[in-house]
């Protein structure tokens, strides 16, 4: 499919890329795990893995079951979602641009030769070397910034800040076990207030909102996570509410320079068949 563009992971961040490139009229699919992992779900592709559909912002993702299936919704002017974290698909779809927005602080498994443009997005990534590009997501002057050679800024394991709230945001999983989730995505929390709890062999542990705010971001009811998972993110602006429903301006800035880098490689691709 020449002019078929790729996005490894269907998290937010990666969603607010495919709805940028779908925006400007791109055809786009996501290829995801089985088992997707989003805080932010509301605004992310990957939720269409579990229900089946999933709809960001007037664009709807619709869960495919093999690779000859894309083609119809692309058609129908829909994003399709393809459980294939091995990304063996790309052999038959033969996209013109792979974009890796797993966002996963290292490479999973992105080689320079799967697309004649390849873009990663964040820490462990080279330039030239992993990927044709590399898009800064840290937050600051460089965010968005499009790096030719070498790679981007660490990972500094800190949330952005918001309301002056950095670490106090994020609710982190200090155990293992299945979640279940006591206020979700929209609802607004006090400070003390239990969001969340684990389950697990050793009893049941509860989770309390560090600061009072909307919950923006909360992982599904009845998911079994890992030690060390992010599990909630709150936003201490009451006014808020409607940014739990779009993507984020973080999200918006790196997709901007995506879509940059694509247009760019149309435009040398139309210079080249005239010649």
């Amino acid at each position: 499919m020449k002019d078929l563009i790729i996005v490894r992971g269907g998290g937010d961040m990666a969603t607010g890329v495919i709805h940028r490139l779908w925006s400007a009229g791109f055809e786009v699919m996501a290829l995801e795990t089985d088992k997707p992992v989003a805080v932010r779900r509301r605004v992310a592709v990957s939720e269409a893995v579990y229900d089946g559909t999933a709809v960001v912002e007037d664009m709807k993702a619709v869960l495919i079951h093999n690779a000859s299936e894309a083609r119809g919704v692309l058609a129908a002017g829909n994003v399709p979602v393809l459980v294939d974290p091995q990304c063996r698909s790309i052999m038959e779809l033969k996209p013109a641009v792979l974009v890796d927005a797993i966002i996963a602080k290292r490479n999973t498994g992105l080689q320079i030769d799967m697309a004649p443009v390849t873009i990663a997005l964040g820490p462990g990534f080279f330039a030239g070397e992993d990927a044709d590009y590399v898009i800064e997501t840290n937050r600051g002057h460089n965010l968005g910034r499009i790096i030719k050679s070498g790679t981007t800024s660490r990972n500094t394991r800190t949330p952005g800040n918001i309301g002056g709230y950095t670490m106090e945001r994020v609710i982190r999983a200090e155990h293992s076990g299945l979640l279940h989730v006591y206020h979700d995505i929209g609802e607004f929390v006090e400070k003390g207030e239990t969001v969340a709890a684990i389950e697990n062999e050793e009893g049941s542990f509860e989770y309390k909102a560090e600061l009072s705010g909307i919950i923006r971001g909360m992982l599904r009811d009845d998911f079994r996570i890992t030690k060390g998972t992010k599990i909630a993110d709150i936003d201490p602006r009451k006014e808020s509410y409607h940014n739990c429903f779009t993507i984020s301006d973080k999200a918006r800035c790196i997709a901007g320079s995506v879509l940059e880098l694509v247009c760019r490689y149309r435009s040398q691709e139309d210079k080249e068949n005239e010649r």
